[in-house]
């Protein structure tokens, strides 16, 4: 039996207008999230993966309601944050973060570090300016920084650096759930092995739960417990990670992972080059979505859409002919 969902999207979609003329006048939309369903246990990382523009920030923002849903629910421990009003939102912040891709974009240069760091805790809680130094102090130790620095601004840091100070005011609230939105991909490698580190660390001490947005396989592979796959606003896969990597179920996932670089000079992996650019949101395909680039499509593909079906425990795929053979 499995745990409960801290965290639960239900056939959430999030369009976004396009429009046209002096009037605005709305003529189609973006299908960034279309009819997503997934969930995130208490304690775990589900990392999520697909190609730039799948959707996958987008469904992170609405996740945490930075973006309002066009339709769906989000639940966080079974309360619907769509619903929501001003102050329950706002008691909501304090359990649910974000990490930004971009730690020097999403730090006000002109703050402090010890400023940037104790703003959550000046907004949310009651405390004294020598109470919030001390918990500066306290998430600057957790987070692998140098306490004698608070006094710095941002650009004295270096990337891995400023990615701590993010890390930092992410989880000064206490929060039970993070949206790591890219958060190790503009660092270099060393430092996101780092990073990546930090945040395993981070999760067993405080009990935290991720969702963990990626481009990176090989990064999402390291840290998650559970992977979603992303194509065109879909979800077409959720499985185990060391299942998911093993043994991919969905043509897409498989030539995700054919992608992967090997360790050793001696190991080979026959490629699959995807034939076609990736189909327009605006106007996705009919049947399955990965159909004109799929090589093993059929005429059902084209004309009926392939619903989310179980292929082992604690796994599904979207897809009328899942693989059964591995890589």
């Amino acid at each position: 039996m499995t745990e409960p969902y801290l965290v639960e999207a239900k056939e959430l979609k999030k369009y976004f207008p396009i429009k046209k003329g002096l009037l605005g006048r709305v003529v189609g939309h973006v299908k960034a999230v279309d009819n997503v369903n997934f969930g995130v246990r208490p304690g775990e990382t589900f990392g999520l993966v697909g190609e730039s523009g799948c959707g996958k920030s987008t469904l992170g923002r609405v996740m945490l309601h930075l973006q309002k849903a066009t339709g769906g629910e989000v639940r966080f421990e079974g309360r619907d944050i769509q619903q929501a009003g001003p102050k329950e939102l706002r008691a909501l912040r304090e359990e649910m973060q974000i990490i930004f891709q971009d730690p020097m974009g999403s730090l006000n240069p002109r703050f402090l570090i010890r400023d940037l760091i104790g703003e959550p805790l000046r907004l949310h809680r009651k405390m004294s300016a020598s109470d919030i130094d001390d918990r500066v102090i306290e998430l600057m130790n957790l987070v692998g920084l140098d306490v004698n620095r608070r006094n710095r601004y941002p650009h004295e840091f270096s990337g891995g650096q400023r990615q701590r100070i993010g890390i930092a005011r992410a989880i000064a609230l206490n929060p039970k759930f993070i949206v790591a939105d890219e958060s190790v991909s503009a660092l270099d490698v060393s430092v996101q092995s780092q990073v990546l580190n930090l945040m395993m660390k981070l999760q067993k001490e405080l009990g935290l739960t991720y969702l963990f947005i990626a481009h990176g396989l090989n990064v999402v592979r390291h840290i998650s417990n559970r992977v979603g796959v992303m194509y065109l606003g879909k979800l077409v896969e959720v499985a185990p990670a060391d299942e998911l990597f093993a043994r991919p179920g969905h043509p897409y996932t498989k030539a995700l992972m054919s992608a992967i670089p090997q360790p050793s000079p001696g190991q080979k992996r026959d490629r699959i080059m995807l034939q076609g650019e990736v189909p327009s949101p605006v106007n996705p395909p009919s049947g399955c979505r990965f159909h004109p680039r799929c090589p093993y499509a059929q005429d059902r593909c084209r004309t009926e859409e392939p619903l989310p079906q179980p292929i082992g425990f604690d796994r599904e795929v979207a897809c009328h002919f899942p693989l059964t053979v591995d890589l």
